[in-house]
């Protein structure tokens, strides 16, 4: 689950560090792919040796924390994409933060439920980087005004 909300994270980060109209968002789009590509590998990983199929988005797009925004991923990436400016800023941080908390409950769940030390380790660290994210996305929607 969390491979496939990773994917929609780096989709949505690539947006950002190509359309943001401002060096902080650039510059956070870049760090959001930067960390959870190779999140995806280590996940990604651990589902072969565990003989497990890699995941799809039709496979999890019902899930608790897959919606971004209300939004399903694919919406949510749309509708960011037809933005421009300090809109679009405004809208990748709105959406990013929203991600991030689904990727909190993700989280909570493996840490709470989770079998695999590696994965509740992981889910840990999830947990912190994405904490202090998502309170450096409010600081920046903060310094843009209101629109």
């Amino acid at each position: 689950m969390m491979i496939v909300h990773h994917q929609g994270a780096i989709e949505m980060g690539e947006l950002a560090a190509s359309k943001g109209s401002t060096p902080d968002v650039r510059a956070l789009g870049q760090r959001i792919v930067a960390a959870q590509g190779p999140e995806i590998e280590l996940m990604s990983g651990w589902l072969a040796q565990w003989g497990v199929p890699s995941p799809t988005a039709s496979d999890h797009s019902a899930m608790p924390g897959m919606e971004v925004g209300g939004m399903s991923q694919s919406n949510a990436t749309d509708q960011l994409s037809g933005s421009t400016g300090t809109a679009f800023d405004r809208e990748f941080l709105t959406l990013m933060i929203s991600h991030h908390e689904g990727a909190l409950q993700m989280a909570a769940s493996e840490q709470a439920h989770g079998q695999s030390a590696d994965a509740r380790n992981l889910a840990a660290a999830i947990t912190t980087s994405q904490t202090a994210e998502i309170e450096q996305m409010r600081g920046m929607l903060a310094a843009l005004g209101p629109a």
